[in-house]
């Protein structure tokens, strides 16, 4: 499971979110997802942590905290799910 960290500065790097994070315990991976066409930071990463309570202990401290000029969103994070393909433009049967 991980953590999905909202409303982040685009100024924020994997190095600024491990430290904030390791304060809580042992960070894993931290995903900073970016935009296909610009390259830029999309606002918001994953983080995930070694185990429940670390992630339950940081998400308890930083949710709603202010962090680098903005509100922090700090939940656990919804599995992804599959996009399935609609439409199908000139398909023929």
């Amino acid at each position: 499971m991980s953590i999905y960290v909202g409303n982040l500065s685009y100024e924020v790097t994997q190095d600024d979110l491990t430290q904030t994070f390791a304060e809580y315990g042992k960070v894993k991976r931290v995903q900073l997802p970016t935009d296909r066409e610009t390259g830029r930071l999309r606002g918001f990463a994953f983080v995930e942590m070694e185990t429940d309570a670390e992630e339950s202990a940081a998400i308890e401290a930083l949710d709603g905290a202010e962090w680098m000029g903005r509100d922090l969103k700090v939940n656990k994070a919804k599995p992804r799910e599959e996009k399935g393909s609609f439409g199908g433009g000139n398909r023929r049967y």
